[in-house]
């Protein structure tokens, strides 16, 4: 290519869409790929096609080299992990991943530093781990998989889970359903020191609610946008803190006539709609209902079922699990998963 062609490649940059640069990212780090028997880049200028459940994806293909691709969108997005600058350049390589340098602060990362997935090892099994996890599989069933000891992929689950608990879209749109749901407290892995006499295997807790159930919310706008929260105490400050700026006057609040959501919807001037339980429409206003919210708790304590009880302490994890498929729907993938993992979740691209 002349000097001119290049010129004029360069120029046409700006206009590539997303998904076009990817493509051509991918053919510019990748260029044995497809050779070697990894995927084949589809048609640049449509959406990406759904893989297969047997397809090799880019980051598995391409192994170290397929995160650093993706990686790279992290640093594009947010420059230096250090002082947010965008101002940094490539600066040699390590561990099969590309460094690069900040020239405000003069220290050098990869697109992995600051990130839970920093300085974890075996990345050429990282899609087959989220693979696993878009499928729900058991702890034990993604070790088996990746080949790994089944702590090793219970400590992965973990660590790709961390940002996607916090990955909540930053405000709700037009009318939002809010509701609590509760879920057994469970202690699931502690071995001493615990608060109550240890449940039998298919022992029942106390019947009704109690200091046994553990308050989840959930508020959901109609656009299928979710937040949600564990609360400490089911409370109007608990809520106000997990639904604060999300649930904005320019909603319109739909809720089951609980105190603590009240008090909050009141306190915050937000205009709420209390419906009679089970939360139906009215015939006056069919629009104002709880069903979207109640449909989300059972899908949620349906899929959460699979994992035979959820540590308490890990709660939050598995609800920005569930979050993030529901965001994703049928575009879930290894490579989104990874992006999340890494701080690209579904709500957080929306904001950049």
């Amino acid at each position: 290519m002349d000097q001119t062609a290049f010129d004029a490649w360069l120029e046409g940059i700006a206009a590539l869409t997303e998904r076009q640069r990817l493509v051509a990212l991918e053919s510019l780090c990748l260029p044995g790929a497809e050779a070697a028997g990894g995927p084949k880049p589809d048609d640049p200028t449509g959406p990406p096609a759904a893989s297969p459940p047997n397809a090799r994806p880019l980051a598995e293909a391409g192994g170290a080299a397929g995160i650093a691709l993706l990686g790279q969108r992290r640093v594009d997005s947010f420059g230096c992990p250090h002082c947010e600058s965008r101002d940094v350049v490539r600066w040699g390589s390590a561990s099969e991943m590309p460094r690069y340098r900040c020239k405000a602060c003069k220290r050098t990362f990869n697109a992995l530093t600051k990130t839970p997935l920093a300085r974890l090892r075996q990345k050429d099994k990282w899609a087959t781990q989220t693979a696993a996890m878009i499928e729900g599989t058991s702890t034990a069933k993604a070790a088996a998989r990746c080949g790994v000891h089944y702590t090793t992929a219970f400590r992965w689950r973990h660590r790709f889970l961390t940002s996607l608990s916090g990955d909540k879209p930053k405000v709700l749109n037009g009318i939002v359903e809010g509701d609590e749901t509760f879920i057994l407290e469970s202690f699931k892995g502690k071995r001493s020191d615990l608060p109550r006499k240890a449940r039998k295997r298919g022992g029942t807790s106390k019947r009704g609610l109690s200091a046994e159930q553990i308050p989840v919310i959930v508020a959901r706008d109609r656009q299928g946008a979710t937040t949600d929260a564990v609360l400490p105490k089911l409370d109007r400050t608990s809520i106000t803190t997990a639904l604060g700026g999300a649930v904005t006057p320019e909603n319109e609040f739909c809720c089951d006539g609980g105190t603590a959501i009240v008090a909050f919807a009141k306190r915050a001037g937000i205009p709420a709609h209390v419906l009679p339980k089970p939360g139906k429409p009215s015939r006056q206003a069919p629009d104002y209902h709880l069903n979207n919210v109640n449909a989300y708790h059972g899908r949620l304590k349906e899929w959460l079922r699979r994992f035979h009880g959820v540590a308490t302490k890990n709660l939050p994890n598995y609800l920005g699990w569930r979050r993030t498929l529901e965001a994703m729907g049928k575009d879930a993938t290894p490579e989104a998963m990874i992006l999340g993992a890494i701080g690209l979740g579904p709500y957080q691209q929306q904001t950049l």
